[in-house]
């Protein structure tokens, strides 16, 4: 099959990522195989591959936004169905025995593996997974819309259920990337009121077009207090701001899997009056399930550029460079 490996931690500038012929993989026991349609790219693939994560496997196919079709069972599945559409995520394994996943926690499970990062993902026209952790698509998606919903989607949906946003609330979003134009859907048909503060005049815009009442670049410009936050943007110095301009009680949620070292705050400015700081985790796949039916229902629809896969270091090339609105989408099959 072709996919394209890292090989070694390198600057995404330096297209580190080879197109090889790799052997297709034979899936093992409660495994499934999936003939891959479509892999969404991630900011979390820039940190896997530029090594702002510890490498764990090397070398890895990348990717974990995965829509494709099941092709073949190992020993002990039953769930899914050969020829079903399905997705992957970018959590793939939990103990199920540790008091986190046995109080549905178990995006805190200390034995957890995660897809294109401790094991091979979907840069690439064949992907294994555990059946346990692949997810049914909605038949309302097309795939390239789907697949940014497999991480985007779902920790956007993770955040927002830690920024303790309620229906009609205001909620102030930092950076405008794939996860937060899909979070902003998700907000306003809660009928949330939304604030946007991010750089880059196409993604400013691309917010104002999805609705957004307010969007600016300086967020100390934002003309309203939140009853809720979230930071997408991988960048500690936003979180003082942001926690300036909660209202009292009000949440801020942390949705990046890496982050800038955070300033120095001050007590009575940034966390007096009851305020909340929450990180985000990886997901559970209770989250998954409840995000794909909800976008169902919405419905959403990503904006998404696509790219042949043999494209993809220059996919997250313009991902780095700011040069994507929405969602960039690899198109394998």
């Amino acid at each position: 099959m072709k996919a394209l490996v890292l090989e070694h931690n390198a600057p995404i500038d330096t297209a580190p990522l080879r197109l090889m012929d790799m052997p297709t993989p034979s899936p093992q026991a409660g495994e499934v195989r999936i003939q891959v349609r479509c892999c969404a790219i991630c900011r979390t693939d820039l940190h896997v591959i530029e090594g702002e994560l510890p490498p764990r496997r090397q070398p890895v196919i990348p990717g974990h936004q995965i829509v494709g079709i099941v092709d073949d069972f190992g020993p002990g599945c039953g769930r899914l169905k050969r020829g079903q559409r399905v997705g992957v995520a970018w959590l793939r394994h939990t103990c199920g025995r540790c008091d986190f996943c046995r109080t549905d926690h178990e995006n805190l499970c200390e034995s957890q593996l995660f897809t294109g990062y401790h094991a091979d993902g979907g840069y690439a026209e064949y992907a294994i997974v555990p059946e346990a952790f692949a997810y049914e698509i909605p038949g309302v998606f097309e795939d390239v819309h789907a697949a940014p919903l497999l991480c985007a989607g779902i920790i956007g949906y993770r955040a927002l259920q830690r920024s303790a946003v309620q229906n009609g609330d205001t909620l102030a979003l930092y950076g405008f990337g794939s996860s937060a134009h899909v979070v902003i859907q998700i907000a306003r048909h809660r009928s949330c009121r939304v604030y946007v503060a991010t750089r880059g005049e196409s993604h400013r815009e691309l917010a104002r077009q999805m609705g957004a009442e307010w969007v600016g670049e300086d967020p100390r410009e934002m003309p309203v207090k939140a009853d809720s936050a979230i930071i997408f943007a991988p960048a500690g110095e936003l979180v003082p701001p942001a926690l300036a301009a909660l209202k009292k009680g009000g949440t801020l949620a942390l949705a990046g899997i890496y982050m800038t070292d955070v300033p120095a705050m001050q007590y009575e400015e940034h966390l007096f009056y009851e305020k909340n700081v929450c990180s985000v985790t990886a997901n559970t796949r209770d989250d998954g399930r409840a995000l794909l039916a909800e976008a169902a229902q919405i419905p959403i629809r990503p904006h998404t550029t696509t790219y042949p896969l043999e494209e993809a270091n220059r996919a997250l090339q313009d991902l780095k460079d700011d040069r994507i609105d929405g969602s960039g989408v690899l198109v394998i099959h």
